[in-house]
């Protein structure tokens, strides 16, 4: 679940970077606290979760698509007990 946070994270800082925001500017546009803005920033991520982090993506004009795919581990070899 942290490697998904870091992700949305990095994006996030993209969304800012690529529009030119401020955390002020971002605050004023998605209605989240610069504050937090800051701490997404310096990759404190402890406080958001992932529903948190994909709204701020959304706010930010941004649109989230998760796909998971579960496969069948592979069978484990075990040793011959004589």
């Amino acid at each position: 679940m942290e490697q998904l946070k870091v992700i949305l994270a990095a994006e996030i800082i993209k969304a800012l970077d690529r529009d030119g925001l401020t955390v002020r500017a971002a605050h004023g546009r998605t209605g989240t606290a610069a504050a937090d803005f800051s701490r997404i920033r310096n990759a404190s991520l402890d406080r958001f979760t992932v529903d948190r982090l994909i709204a701020i993506l959304n706010k930010l004009g941004s649109r989230v698509e998760v796909k998971v795919r579960v496969r069948r581990a592979a069978p484990v070899a075990r040793a011959a007990t004589a």
